[in-house]
């Protein structure tokens, strides 16, 4: 680990970090249970968290895995006209079913993830509505077969807190199965409707959740964790990350050899850099997002970290010109805007 690049100066102080950490752990953690771990009140941990939102530096969401749905999450790379790529990248980040737009730093290629719950949307995205936008001149799409899980999440505060707190935090609860159950899940329009609340905020008060969906609070729960364990719901955190001092995100698309795709996602998962990691489809079979201080850590872990690995045949750079979008969150002058 590059202890220099994670000993940062940040606009979050500790209790932030250890905040954050415990909404990282359990998104939906009571504020009273959590100020109790970190010994502060709950009113400190729910004026922090306020504070953090507000200031659009962090977005707790509910995010709904299309997996146990039936239908695979893929990724695109969508080639542009130069003087339209900035307005295409603003118009997919709208698009419900897209997540993590972002303009590449060739400047007209826009990447973006989709997730959508039926093969007649699948369809219409792909084969319709984007290669028939007028800036579109071409796109490559690669399915992914397997996101590898991560022993912590990015950002990795586990290092602020002591042994006790962690204990009494306890584990992440495990990723979802990437293959999803035998047979897949069925939304209902109540389901539809608290999924669309917890898309906005993962912390809607279950009376919310109550209103919205005519269930009382305690069918509600019941529900949400009937979907949390099935795979459908889980919970995530968006990061304005230049207010959190980095300044520097890339897409890396790796060719490795088949015989140690595995070994070598399994190597990668434990770099503290690296936010995200799938095996696809493609020509690459392996893509990393990773977040790093500046250009010259990237530089760095490009080619001391992911250099070491054996297997690694090719990897293409490409770091992020402009974030429009991450999971569930525009992204407006470097922080959190709103959830679409």
């Amino acid at each position: 680990m590059f202890e220099e690049d994670w000993d940062d100066s940040s606009v979050l102080d500790v209790l932030d970090k250890q905040i954050v950490h415990g909404l990282v752990t359990d998104a939906r953690i009571p504020f009273a249970r959590l100020g109790a771990i970190l010994g502060v009140s709950e009113q400190t941990v729910a004026r922090r968290y306020r504070s953090l939102r507000t200031r659009g530096i962090i977005h707790v969401a509910g995010q709904v895995n299309t997996v146990p749905l039936g239908q695979p999450r893929w990724i695109m790379r969508i080639t542009s006209t130069p003087a339209k790529a900035v307005a295409l990248a603003e118009s997919l980040a709208r698009v419900r079913e897209l997540s993590w737009v972002a303009l590449l730093t060739t400047g007209f290629e826009v990447m973006c993830v989709g997730r959508t719950r039926s093969m007649q949307r699948r369809d219409e995205l792909l084969l319709r509505m984007i290669p028939g936008a007028t800036p579109v001149l071409g796109m490559t799409v690669y399915e992914v077969m397997r996101q590898f899980p991560f022993v912590e999440e990015w950002p990795r505060y586990s290092r602020l807190l002591t042994p006790a707190h962690l204990a009494e935090l306890g584990p992440r609860p495990p990723m979802w199965d990437p293959l999803g159950p035998e047979t897949p899940v069925t939304l209902s329009r109540e389901d539809e409707a608290m999924l669309a609340i917890l898309a906005k905020d993962g912390r809607a008060p279950y009376a919310q959740l109550a209103a919205a969906t005519g269930w009382s609070a305690t069918r509600v729960a019941r529900r949400m964790n009937e979907l949390i364990e099935s795979g459908v719901l889980y919970f995530d955190l968006d990061f304005a990350l230049e207010l959190m001092g980095y300044t520097s995100r890339a897409l890396l698309w790796l060719r490795v050899h088949p015989a140690h795709l595995e070994e070598v996602g399994q190597a990668i998962a434990r770099h503290p850099e690296v936010a995200y990691l799938a095996a696809i489809t493609g020509t690459a079979n392996l893509t990393v997002s990773v977040v790093c201080r500046d250009n010259a850590h990237l530089y760095r872990y490009v080619t001391e970290r992911l250099g070491a690995l054996p297997g690694i045949n090719d990897v293409e750079v490409t770091p992020a010109l402009r974030v429009f979008k991450q999971s569930q969150s525009l992204i407006d002058a470097k922080k959190i805007a709103i959830a679409p």
